[in-house]
């Protein structure tokens, strides 16, 4: 059981050595985490976009299916 953990480990530790970081090993400070930080930010920005879609578009359907149906706008 201990020498299968052990190799485990090592593969591991071989397969994330192959990895690509989103970040530049040579720069230092915040400066290093810049893509990182930016991708981030991107994916932050679309998520509130999305929403904001999603809440308008079930506020126009609600009010569509309420009129429809004789239930009135909704406040």
């Amino acid at each position: 059981m201990l020498a299968q953990t052990k190799t485990f480990i090592s593969e591991v530790r071989g397969e994330l050595a192959k990895a690509s970081w989103p970040w530049d090993p040579k720069e230092r400070g915040f400066k290093k985490y810049k893509e990182l930080v930016d991708s981030t930010l991107v994916v932050v920005v679309a998520m509130l976009i999305l929403s904001g879609y999603i809440a308008l578009l079930d506020f126009v359907l609600l009010n569509v299916v309420g009129v429809l149906t004789g239930g009135g706008w909704q406040k």
